[in-house]
């Protein structure tokens, strides 16, 4: 599945890139060449972080529905319980 990243946002990353560079390096990079690299970082690298991110949001949610049992929780055949404790308060 290729990772694709809306217009703006790809030319807010393009941006970034070609900032980086001149702040970072000896060198400039155009807006070409930087928009290349994007497609090699989306292409290489987009599966990892995007991977990682789904493993880490199935974790979530596998803790939040091992908690629902905690958290919804209703005791079954409460009526005579309850009953009973409102005789004792008597």
């Amino acid at each position: 599945m290729a990772i694709e990243i809306p217009k703006e946002l790809r030319q807010q990353a393009i941006a970034s890139i070609e900032r980086y560079f001149r702040q970072n390096t000896d060198e400039e990079i155009g807006n070409m060449a930087a928009g290349a690299l994007l497609n090699f970082f989306l292409e290489e690298l987009g599966p990892v972080v995007y991977n990682k991110a789904v493993a880490d949001v199935q974790e979530r949610l596998q803790m939040r529905v091992s908690e629902l049992d905690i958290e919804i929780h209703e005791d079954e055949f409460p009526y005579w319980r309850r009953l009973e404790r409102l005789r004792k308060a008597k």
